[in-house]
């Protein structure tokens, strides 16, 4: 199964808020720690490591 890179959301703008929200409150060390589990939830949902491998490596590109 490819990585799904088109639009995929009927509302970004509510999830992007959703995910910033989550962090109100938290300090750095325990925003990382949820970012991490939320991370590993979602990784286990997809359920395909070569979908995570490109995932990956396009976050790592957009990083730059």
């Amino acid at each position: 199964m490819p990585l799904v890179t088109e639009p995929n959301l009927p509302d970004p703008d509510a999830v992007f808020t959703m995910l910033t929200a989550m962090h109100d409150g938290l300090d750095g060390e325990a925003s990382a720690a949820l970012n991490a589990r939320l991370l590993l939830i979602l990784a286990n949902h997809i359920g395909d490591a070569e979908v995570l491998r490109q995932a990956i490596a396009l976050a790592l590109r957009q990083g730059r």
